[in-house]
């Protein structure tokens, strides 16, 4: 039974799990019943396997069926957590230094004090075999990974999101006063504006031939991303950016003054996140 509406209300707070091509149901169940033992149920899958909805998930969740019959599906990670504003990434493997690297207590700290604030959070776990890719981790804003046993490092996506969910409940137990997030008047930006302003930038760095060459531009473009995401920016943040990149193409450096070229309409170089 999925509860009440007052009831899901509760369940509501905490992070969005998010599955990176999760492989069986088997795992997404007990993913979702790891979810429901610590009060967290939105949960969201990226170009599940075997496809959704799953028998053999609900049958692993054991009873958790608010969290399965709540789950959503997308075809892209992009679009999984376009109306997030802050999401952590879960490694075991050593990335490039771009990224704050946490431990689940910090990382579970930092999400209830911008849960606190209003801000809407989410966690990426990759796949079962091989994890997330360092493009999938350049759009997270910071890396969470866990203290074990360097000999045998081997966690299951379904312990991963224990573990976290554990965290994230015990952070609402402590005194936090000193550490709460105070809320800017500004909103915080969604990934959605955030990607906005990657494929604006790419866009503008690809006509000025600056991918080169042609085999370096995935790697060039996943360090881009991973710098322009690297702080938590708010909508006006990146209104100004994308105003800013505009002018680019706008007006050339011979003729700062000079003719208008627009992309889009917008004259005041406001942006148009």
């Amino acid at each position: 039974m999925a509860g009440t509406n007052s009831e899901r209300e509760l369940l509501a707070e905490g992070p969005v799990i998010i599955l990176v091509e999760p492989q069986l149901g088997e795992n997404i169940g007990m993913v979702a019943r790891a979810m429901a033992n610590f009060g967290l149920w939105e949960l969201r899958l990226v170009n599940p396997r075997d496809g959704w909805p799953s028998e053999k998930a609900r049958s692993a969740a054991s009873k958790a069926d608010h969290v399965i019959d709540a789950t959503q599906v997308y075809d892209t990670l992009e679009a999984a957590i376009a109306d997030l504003n802050f999401v952590y990434a879960t490694t075991a493997r050593e990335r490039d230094g771009f990224k704050p690297v946490r431990s689940p207590v910090v990382a579970a700290s930092t999400l209830r004090a911008k849960f606190s604030g209003g801000e809407r959070t989410g966690i990426l776990f990759g796949r079962e075999r091989w994890g997330l890719t360092n493009e999938e981790v350049a759009l997270a804003d910071e890396i969470v990974t866990f203290p074990v046993n360097p000999a045998f490092a081997s966690l299951n996506i379904a312990q991963a999101v224990l573990l976290m969910s554990y965290e994230w409940m015990k952070s609402g137990m402590e005194d936090l006063a000193e550490t709460r997030f105070t809320a800017s008047e500004q909103r915080p930006a969604t990934k959605d504006h955030l990607i906005g302003l990657f494929e604006q930038v790419e866009e503008a760095l690809d006509a000025r031939g600056y991918f080169r060459p042609e085999g370096k531009k995935p790697r060039m473009i996943e360090n881009l991303r991973a710098v322009l995401s690297r702080r938590a920016f708010t909508e006006q943040e990146i209104s100004v950016l994308r105003g800013v990149f505009a002018t680019f193409d706008r007006y050339s450096r011979n003729n700062p003054k000079g003719s208008v070229k627009s992309r889009s309409g917008d004259e005041d170089g406001g942006g148009d996140a």
